[in-house]
This record gives C-alpha cells, structure tokens and sequence, in this order.
C-alpha cells in the first residue's frame, strides 16, 4: 500500500530548494562576469586613453556580410546609336562621373527628421452575478445525512468582478543630417547597386558611428555623385557610439542578468 506524500515539505527539503536557487543566480552571475571579461579588460586597459578607430577594411570581407540576391527581370541587350558620340544614360557628354560599378564611391546626405506624438488610454470593467434562489434541496432544510447541520441559504450562486485599465504614450523626435560617403559593393543584374559606407568621429573620449547600407539605382544618384538617403532600398541606417559617456549610461551586467531572471 502506498503512503501518500506529505505535501508539506520538511525544513531540510525548503533548505535544498534555496541553497538550489541560489546556486543559479550565483551561476547565472559568473556566466554574466565571464561574458563581460573581455569588455572589462579591455576598458581597464584603456583606462585614460581615447577610444581607438577601427581599421579601414573590405565591407566584404567583414563577418555577417552576405552579398544580396533580389528578383531579377530579364536582361535587356544594351542599344548602341551608329555615328553618334553620345552614350544613352549619361549626363556628361564626355564622361558619367557618377559611381556605377564596385569599388567606385558616392556621397550619401544622411537626412532624417522623424517627430511622433501617441497618447492612448483603455478602461475595460465587467461584473457579473448569478443566483439561483435556491435556499433548500429537494425541501430540505438540513443535509439528510448531519441533520443538525442546515442547508447554507443560498446553495447556488455565482458573482465576477473584472476592471482593466492601459495608458501609454509616445513622445519621440529625432533630426540627423549629416554626409557619408558609401562604397559600392555589389552591382545587381538589372544595374541596381549595393552600397555600404562607415563613418566614425571622435570627440575627446566619446566615439561616434554612422553606418548606411542599402540598395540604390544608378538614376538616383545626382549629377556631383550625390545621394539622398531617402532613395536607398532597404536602408540600413545605424547611428551610436562608444566611449566614457556610452559607458556611463548603460546598466551594469549583474543588473543586466537580474532584470532577466527574477520575476518580481
């Protein structure tokens, strides 16, 4: 015959359970320093000295590149006109100084005024109530089985009450405009071309970066090899930094790893 289980648990059994959380968060918060060694020895060993610039590299060659691949139309042989010393398409009579293929470079006007105002509010209330009247079972006013124990007065009845109330808001406004200049990575099949530029100033100990990526068509870029950055096809725009101040704003790693695992 099997006893069943007490369900209250014994002293030793609560001890093992916090000794067990305990060891999580204790693993949770050396896995968080480990991941954060490099980052802490590498600030250490800066200490006192401006944040460096990165090498100047192929975008290609860089980890996570991955050459794009768009739906293609199907070619169109190109038409030569006979006796004639102007070539279709181009906007200089002598020669097209705008970027058409890898490796060439074009200026890309960063522009970006983006201001947004969102205000809203939800009140959701429910109650509900049931009740049968029912104060006897069969006429009985005592349980058949106790009969000194009488029939509570109301047998069925049921009542639910629900309230719900949301507020948000959106106050967001953000002006960039700035100039990048972009090198041309890829030339897609139909002439479309696939840009990426980097740019990073640093300003005493605060290093900023901008990053524009995308994809742009020859007839958009301007007579002086000039793009608007509202022309670019799944642009890819990143603008941020590193250094003392970026460093001060962020939270530190331990309370990084307990605002993901403690519930309250």
């Amino acid at each position: 015959m099997n006893t069943p289980r007490n369900p209250i648990r014994s002293v030793p059994e609560a001890a093992m359970s916090i000794r067990s959380r305990f060891r999580i968060v204790a693993t949770a918060g050396l896995a968080a320093s480990l991941l954060g060694g490099c980052s802490a020895a590498d600030r250490f060993a800066n200490i006192g000295a401006t944040p460096a610039l990165s090498a100047i590299d192929n975008p290609t060659t860089a980890q996570g590149y991955r050459p794009v691949h768009m739906p293609m139309p199907d070619p169109v042989p190109a038409a030569y006109n006979p006796n004639s010393l102007w070539r279709a398409g181009s906007r200089a009579f002598f020669k097209d100084q705008r970027a058409h293929q890898v490796g060439d470079i074009l200026t890309v006007k960063v522009r970006i005024a983006d201001k947004a105002e969102i205000d809203n509010e939800t009140k959701r209330s429910r109650k509900s109530e049931e009740d049968a009247n029912v104060t006897d079972i069969l006429g009985l006013s005592k349980l058949p089985v106790l009969k000194k124990v009488p029939i509570p007065g109301k047998v069925i009845g049921t009542d639910s009450t629900a309230t719900t109330e949301g507020k948000g808001s959106v106050n967001r406004s953000e002006d960039l405009r700035t100039n990048v200049a972009a090198v041309v990575t890829q030339v897609l099949p139909n002439g479309n071309m696939v840009i990426e530029g980097r740019q990073e100033i640093r300003v005493n100990y605060e290093l900023r970066e901008l990053i524009v990526g995308g994809i742009v068509r020859p007839e958009d870029i301007e007579s002086d090899n000039t793009l608007e950055s509202t022309k670019i096809a799944q642009a890819r725009i990143a603008y941020g930094g590193r250094g003392q101040i970026t460093d001060v704003q962020q939270p530190r790693y331990g309370q990084q790893v307990l605002d993901v695992i403690l519930p309250w």
